[in-house]
């Protein structure tokens, strides 16, 4: 666990490559210390090459491939288990469990993106985020950004058989909207929530359907086989990363591509903020990269995307119950969302707690019924907790406190629920 990419490790080849450079030289007389620097240099030639190769050239429409058909290099799993998403016969698949995302490492600000999708159940539920966060808002698996809806017929037709009525706040053909956070305004047949398609054009599961998305200068508009149907304009963000959703069923997606377009001079108060390194500490499935025990499990359990503490008042962060992450850090940032029961608030104990490096900290404030995203930054010896928007608090890490340790997350007897724990290393 920790930030950042992991180092570079040379493949079979370019150590080959980089012995038997080594070798020859030394054979032809040249000298150790010289064969070798010249053996490294002919390696980072070879592995430029091979960099080269495998950089995607447009095509004669000026598209590049997004998935190179083989893993997901160019992708960051947000908030979802390893196995939530893999390649499978050239396609990208997700097995919808749990509800969260697979985005881009990059951002992307005016673009067309062309895809295909299909469900591979009834009524399944999925998405294409455009200007996105790089993780999920705060007390909720989703992204903040536009989302193009990826409906599978079934569902509406679920709706109508419970309802008695068709709905008339979704369609299955190719809505468009905000979510959790971003603004847009929206063209055409609109309820004022999200944009609603001209046509129906969809084919349900198991059909083929394409999507095409014109992003620019905030505008955006989704063609579905081959039509423009939906989109909104005034768009904020309209710079950001791109994700595909994982949301409860089985999707496929291939052909992949995208097609940059010229910047229009997005600024800082309409752009994603960027990436700096996070890692979901928890999968949103099950406590794989925990330490449990039989104590842990009397108290905690996952329940949808959320890690939930059972509330037990006679243990006010008893020995054992401590849920304690297997990794451990130095110096490192932390965002926990965390959200009190309505019945706990001013109750004793019912203010979250962690510990790390020999400190207890506490998460003060948390409204009942309502998530709070803390972040909380330990480095150069001080611990720095911020809840939401509010003023952040400081205080002196102990002298002498170890240089590295797992984060905990305590027991208190109030009980709570967390979700959305990322970690970077500083």
């Amino acid at each position: 666990m920790g930030a950042g990419k992991a180092p570079h490790r040379w493949g079979a080849a370019e150590l080959i490559c980089f012995a038997a450079a080594g070798t020859l030289l030394f054979g032809v007389g040249v000298k150790p210390p010289f064969a070798r620097l010249l053996a490294f240099l002919a390696l980072v030639a070879f592995r430029t090459l091979v960099l080269a190769a495998e950089t995607p050239r447009p095509d004669a429409d000026g598209f590049v491939p997004m998935f190179n058909g083989r893993d997901l290099t160019g992708w960051t799993n947000i908030n979802c288990a390893p196995e939530t998403w893999s390649v499978r016969d050239g396609k990208i698949f997700c097995t919808g469990k749990p509800v969260g995302g697979l985005r881009t490492e990059r951002q992307y600000e005016n673009f067309i993106v062309e895809l295909e999708w299909r469900h591979l159940q009834r009524s399944g539920n999925s998405g294409f985020f455009a200007w996105g966060s790089s993780i999920n808002a705060p007390g909720v698996p989703f992204l903040r950004g536009i989302e193009v809806q990826i409906l599978d017929q079934g569902y509406a037709e679920d709706f109508e058989q419970k309802n008695g009525k068709k709905s008339d706040w979704f369609t299955t053909h190719g809505d468009v909207f905000a979510i959790h956070g971003a603004t847009m305004a929206y063209v055409g047949k609109t309820n004022g929530k999200r944009s609603f398609p001209t046509e129906d054009r969809s084919k349900p599961s198991p059909g083929w359907n394409h999507y095409r998305i014109v992003a620019n200068n905030g505008s955006l508009r989704l063609h579905v086989n081959g039509k423009e149907v939906s989109g909104g304009d005034d768009a904020n963000y309209r710079k950001g990363y791109l994700a595909l959703e994982s949301e409860g069923a089985p999707v496929e997606f291939r052909n992949l591509r995208i097609k940059e377009l010229p910047s229009t001079g997005a600024d800082a108060s309409n752009t994603a903020p960027l990436d700096p390194g996070w890692r979901a500490m928890f999968n949103s499935v099950d406590l794989r990269g925990w330490r449990t025990s039989a104590a842990t499990a009397s108290r905690w359990s996952v329940v949808g995307e959320k890690l939930v503490l059972k509330a037990e008042p006679a243990d006010q962060g008893g020995r054992g119950t401590a849920l304690v992450t297997e990794a451990e850090f130095g110096d490192a940032e932390f965002i926990v969302d965390f959200q009190l029961p309505k019945a706990a608030v001013g109750a004793k104990g019912a203010d979250a707690a962690l510990t790390f490096r020999g400190a207890t900290i506490d998460l003060a404030g948390a409204e009942g019924g309502k998530f709070s995203r803390f972040t909380i930054t330990v480095r150069a010896g001080k611990i720095r907790v911020q809840r939401d928007a509010q003023p952040a608090a400081e205080r002196a890490l102990a002298a002498g406190a170890p240089a590295r340790g797992s984060l905990g997350l305590v027991a208190t007897g109030a009980g709570g629920t967390f979700m959305n724990l990322h970690a970077r290393g500083l």
